[in-house]
């Protein structure tokens, strides 16, 4: 089983933005994804992957993962990929994978690119963003590719327009969910929530969208401005109450197997193993 990052929050900063870049470490995110693609004018590309030497060493200096979102036509990915790893950036963000092949072909140029640089091949992960309709039954099997992929996700402004639909909660929900079966049954993160990027006027409702995408197996999630990264590492994150819930738990099962029973009655619900294994997860989760 592949090694995955402990993510809750991950902020995207545009790679051009000095004044963004410059804050990014004091934010709180578990991971900075410096963007290259869409938040970047195409006429300023080169100048964002020519931002990158200084941006991800300044980025890291709180110790979150830099990240970097990617182009999708070919001939700038391969520069995109080239500037990142020359940087030092630890993952990459793939943006509009066609399936399991674009994958595999954009990790080959990825290890190029490491031993041309002297990096170890192998070091630098992938993030995969799906967000066509033609790709949503590769799903699986794009998060399957390569053991480079730590999380999966599904694009919620793209994917609707592709699918000819508005960005609706309701129009997502199928989309979004299929990405979280296909993440977890590649044990992979799924990495988003069942609405947009949209929150920032409305915080508590962004929050309650959050608790709720939690419960339905999301890991972790990105997000576009700094005063989203407190509220997605709370309810991402795991409470107090939870923890100290999840370490009672484990230890009354685990003295109730040592009795020989399978089952028991803990704080008013019956547990047994899925529902302690579950805590087991969280606790393995706390920072």
């Amino acid at each position: 089983m592949r090694a995955l990052p402990n993510w809750r929050s991950l902020l995207y900063v545009p790679a051009t933005r000095e004044s963004f870049v410059a804050k990014a470490h004091t934010r709180g995110a578990d991971a900075i994804i410096l963007d290259l693609e869409d938040a970047v004018a195409p006429a300023e590309k080169p100048a964002a992957r020519a931002a990158l030497a200084r941006a991800v060493p300044s980025v890291r200096q709180g110790g979150a993962d830099v990240c970097v979102r990617i182009n999708r036509p070919l001939r700038m990915a391969v520069q995109d990929i080239d500037a990142a790893i020359a940087a030092g950036a630890d993952v990459l963000v793939l943006t509009k994978l066609m399936g399991p092949d674009h994958v595999r072909l954009l990790s080959e140029l990825v290890a190029e690119s490491e031993a041309a640089q002297g990096v170890a091949v192998g070091r630098t992960r992938f993030i995969g963003l799906v967000e066509t309709a033609e790709a949503l039954s590769a799903l699986e099997a794009i998060a399957r590719a390569d053991p480079r992929i730590v999380a999966l996700g599904a694009g919620g402004e793209d994917l609707a327009t592709d699918l000819g639909m508005e960005p609706t909660p309701d129009a997502l929900f199928l989309p979004k969910m299929l990405t979280v079966l296909a993440a977890r049954a590649a044990g992979v993160l799924p990495l988003g929530f069942i609405g947009t990027v949209a929150g920032i006027s409305d915080l508590e409702g962004y929050r309650a969208m959050l608790r709720r995408s939690k419960t339905m197996g999301f890991a972790c999630a990105s997000c576009v401005h700094p005063t989203q990264v407190p509220i997605i590492n709370e309810e991402y994150g795991a409470r107090p109450e939870e923890v100290a819930r999840a370490q009672r738990m484990v230890a009354a099962f685990a003295e109730a197997v040592a009795k020989g029973l399978g089952a028991v009655s803990f704080e008013g619900q019956m547990i047994d193993e899925p529902v302690v294994e579950r805590a087991r997860r969280l606790l393995a989760r706390v920072r």
